[in-house]
């Protein structure tokens, strides 16, 4: 059974595509734990959790920079935030979303726009779609790039799909997302996320594939689960998706926190004496 978790005589071992990629439930793997991150600090704590993927995503759009959707973001936020992820030099495997029209005009463009993730200290980059995304996803392996899939649910199609919906409930689209998962493995993705399907339709998909699947909004079937970084811990907006654990009401003891410093500032019994600098004897006097 495969485990990237720590021994008692050794530091765990960083977690690389390959690892990923052999990790099945069904061949009695440990399930993949994935969260995303978007800042140093943030990717400290998933790291320091025992994640095993830290996913920059382009949810960094909704979740941190207060967009309705994730179309907001391009290459240049986007590697801005996996530097500020790399930085914390986390043993998890680090993945970079490729943001919305970064691979959707040419496979030449995509692997230019997964350059800059890449020197920007990403490990593997993630793309939305399909057999439509069989050239680029081709062309990124050609470059070396490794490739993680998204299927069902994909944020960045939101017009086209009418809103965020549930994907794959008829038979007709639930065999074409097999179709598609298939296609994605064959051109050679590691690991890919499903996203907002049935669970039927996602047990099917991780059971017809030789790479990991990934879900979130997918039910227990899947290889591993992936969350959001501040649905988890409680720091999101307004109520969160069906989907979605809340672990921790983060916000929540923040607010209260900040709350007890203003009523101290205003009560002045902040600082104290022992947290202030004090003078040298006489320097007061000398002061005048």
């Amino acid at each position: 059974m495969t485990d990237t978790g720590t021994t008692a005589n050794a530091p765990a071992p960083k977690v690389t595509v390959p690892m990923i990629r052999s990790r099945k439930r069904n061949r009695g793997d440990l399930p993949i734990v994935m969260l995303t991150a978007y800042d140093t600090p943030g990717a400290r704590i998933a790291d320091a959790a025992g994640v095993d993927i830290v996913l920059v995503g382009d949810s960094v759009a909704n979740a941190v920079l207060g967009h309705a959707d994730t179309l907001q973001v391009d290459v240049g936020v986007m590697a801005h935030h996996v530097a500020a992820v790399g930085r914390a030099t986390p043993r998890a495997l680090v993945v970079g979303d490729m943001p919305w029209l970064s691979y959707h005009v040419s496979a030449e463009d995509a692997v230019r726009n997964a350059a800059v993730l890449v020197r920007a200290g990403a490990e593997a980059v993630k793309l939305e779609g399909g057999r439509v995304r069989l050239e680029v996803v081709e062309a990124l392996l050609n470059a070396e790039i490794p490739v993680m899939g998204h299927l069902g649910l994909t944020p960045q199609s939101v017009h086209a799909m009418g809103g965020y919906r549930v994907q794959a409930r008829s038979t007709t689209a639930a065999e074409a997302l097999m179709n598609d998962a298939k296609a994605l493995t064959a051109a050679g993705c590691f690991a890919i996320v499903l996203e907002g399907v049935p669970d039927v339709v996602a047990a099917r998909v991780t059971d017809g594939v030789d790479v990991p699947t990934i879900g979130i909004g997918a039910g227990a079937a899947c290889d591993g689960q992936v969350l959001v970084f501040h649905d988890l811990l409680g720091l999101g907006k307004g109520t969160p998706p069906k989907f979605v654990r809340r672990y921790a009401d983060v916000g929540r003891i923040a607010t209260e926190a900040i709350a007890a410093f203003a009523e101290d500032v205003r009560s002045g019994n902040f600082p104290s004496d022992a947290e202030s600098y004090h003078a040298p004897a006489g320097l007061g006097d000398a002061l005048g």
